[in-house]
Parts: C-alpha cells; structure tokens; sequence
C-alpha cells in the first residue's frame, strides 16, 4: 500500500491507550487499573483519551503530528480536588512522554515524539463535575 491508506491506519489514539492502560505509574495515581478508556466513565478519577482538534497532518504521507486530547475527569461530587487532578493529568502526560523510548511493535505506528500542544485548562462540565483538559502533539508515521 503507498500514500495515505498506510497513514490512516496510524492512530495516535489507540497507541497512547494502550501505552497509558498499561503504564503502572498511571494505574497507581488513578487509584488502580481500568481507569483509562476512550469514554468518561467511572469509577474516578478517570482518564479519557480522544482525538483533538489540532495538531499537523503536513502532506498526509508521512510524519504526521494529530494532537490527542487527554482529559482528566473527578468525581461529579467534587473529589479529588482541583490540584489533585492536576497533579494526575500531568503524570499522566509525562508518561506519555516514555512512549517514543519503549520497544517498537511490528505493525504498530513508530511513535517518534510526544509533547504538550499548549495550555493545561481547568474545564469543569457544567454539572460541576471536575475536569482538566490536556492537548499532546504525536509525531508518528506508519
């Protein structure tokens, strides 16, 4: 296969899931396993991992750049507190940051980089529920 179709199978989502479900550092600051998903679900705190609206896709054949959105969702009734949430996400995002050094998997996109986009922002929804938003910038080819 040439061009983009290569490309499109490189997701920048499932790589840093996978990566971020199996980290033990991440598994111990969420308070245990199975708290990191593509969905905002109990039990919390919990991780989301998606899709962001930035990054750059350059001529979509090579060493891309998707942004990936992490989101790090508490308790609706307030727990942990802001600065503890805080705390997490960026563990979280330095964590993703090891990626590039683990051992490539054949098949798998070769993850070449993984920093911040911009800005760590408090967000909570509009029920209250705490939420700190997160952008990384991927850098991976096929």
């Amino acid at each position: 296969m040439t061009g983009v179709f290569p490309l499109a199978d490189a997701d920048p989502v499932t790589a840093l899931l996978t990566w971020l479900q199996k980290h033990p550092r991440v598994a111990e600051a969420l308070g245990g396993p199975g708290r990191v998903s593509g969905i905002a679900e109990a039990p919390w705190p919990h991780l989301r991992i998606s899709h962001g609206p930035g990054g750059d896709l350059r001529s979509l054949t090579w060493a891309t750049e998707p942004e990936v959105m992490l989101e790090m969702y508490g308790d609706p009734g307030g727990w942990p507190g802001q600065a503890e949430l805080r705390r997490i996400i960026l563990l979280c995002a330095t964590a993703a940051t090891e990626l590039p050094d683990a051992p490539h998997t054949s098949g798998q996109p070769v993850i070449s980089g993984v920093r911040p986009s911009g800005t760590l922002l408090w967000s909570p929804l509009v029920d209250g529920q705490p939420r700190w938003l997160l952008g990384l910038l991927v850098t991976l080819h096929p």
